[in-house]
C-alpha cells in the first residue's frame, strides 16, 4: 500500500486549518483522556489504521489503561467507562454514523446530563475533527509507521 497524495504539500492551508481545529479542541478544557477515547472510537468506526495507531499510543500517555483501549469497541458491555465517557462515546457514534441513525434525542440528553453547553460544543467539535482526519487519512491511504513508536500526547 502506498499513500495516494501528500495532502500537507498539496494544500498546506487545508492542513493548517485542521491543525487550528485541533488546537481549539486541545484548549477546550475537555480531559485529554476523553478526547483520546472519542478519537479512537470514531477511528474504529471509520476503519482508519493511521489514526488508530496514533491515538492508541496517545491514549496510553493520557493515562488510559490498555483494558479501556482494548474494550472500547464494546464500551456498552464494559464497566470500565464513566457515565461522562459513555455519553461522549454514544454521541461520537451517533455523529460518526449520522446518515444511518441521525442524532437521537436520548443521546443528546445523555450529553446534557454530563456536560455543560460549552462542553457539548467542544465534544461535538472533537468528533467533527477526528472524522475529518479519518477521511483525509483513509481517502489518501496515509500509512502508519511499521516500527513501534510512541507519540507525544
Amino acid at each position: 500500500m502506498h499513500q495516494r497524495l501528500d495532502y500537507k504539500k498539496a494544500s498546506p492551508t487545508t492542513y493548517e486549518a485542521m491543525l487550528a481545529l485541533k488546537a481549539t479542541v486541545e484548549k477546550s478544557g475537555l480531559e485529554k483522556s476523553l478526547i483520546e477515547l472519542i478519537q479512537i472510537r470514531a477511528s474504529q468506526i471509520n476503519k482508519c489504521a493511521f489514526c488508530l495507531y496514533m491515538h492508541t499510543r496517545a491514549a496510553r500517555l493520557a493515562g488510559i489503561s490498555d483494558e479501556q483501549i482494548f474494550l472500547l469497541d464494546a464500551w456498552r458491555e464494559s464497566s470500565l467507562y464513566s457515565e461522562r465517557e459513555r455519553a461522549a462515546l454514544a454521541w461520537t457514534e451517533a455523529l460518526t454514523l449520522l446518515p444511518e441513525q441521525g442524532a437521537p434525542e436520548d443521546g443528546y440528553q445523555a450529553m446534557v446530563a454530563q456536560f455543560s453547553e460549552a462542553e457539548i460544543a467542544s465534544v461535538t467539535l472533537a468528533i467533527v475533527l477526528i472524522n475529518g482526519w479519518n477521511r483525509i487519512s483513509v481517502g489518501f491511504n496515509v500509512q502508519h509507521p511499521t516500527k513501534p513508536k510512541l507519540v507525544e500526547a
